[in-house]
């Protein structure tokens, strides 16, 4: 599997970067955040739901599991970390194969429940300011998006 990495100085530079992948998505398409509290998952999304033509103010789903977003193309913020004994799917589809964006933090919580191909993100707090963002796409497509990115 491939992988591609950035390294982020400040918010905005994060924010920037997922500003910048958001110009590069269509909806139906799925993101799996994954990284420590605090590593800057909500800031990505931030920048994410910029480039998607959000103006609310995003925030952790944390307490609501998903959290809906309209823009230009629609964003769906979920939080996965309440769901990790879940048996059943509880309509994933429906945000997954829907019109927009879905950013999932703490994937691996549902992952038999994630599509075949997604993009997944790994971000890791270096110091104060600095983030490690490491893209692993599955899918061709996905690598495609990330060969753009990268360049």
């Amino acid at each position: 599997m491939s992988q591609y990495i950035f390294e982020t100085k400040t918010e905005e530079e994060t924010r920037r970067l997922a500003n910048e992948l958001a110009l590069l998505l269509s909806p139906g398409q799925v993101l799996t955040l994954e990284g420590d509290l605090g590593a800057g998952k909500t800031t990505f999304t931030k920048g994410l739901g910029a480039g998607l033509g959000v103006r609310r103010t995003i925030n952790s789903p944390t307490f609501t599991i998903v959290k809906e977003y309209m823009g230009e193309i629609p964003l769906y913020h979920m939080d996965a970390y309440r769901l990790e004994d879940i048996q059943e799917d509880i309509g994933f589809d429906e945000y997954f194969n829907g019109d927009g964006i879905t950013v999932v933090e703490w994937a691996s919580f549902i992952e038999e429940f994630l599509p075949e191909e997604r993009l997944q993100i790994q971000i890791k707090r270096i110091d104060e300011h600095t983030r490690k963002i490491t893209f692993h796409p599955i899918g061709d497509h996905f690598d495609s998006i990330c060969k753009e990115l990268y360049s």
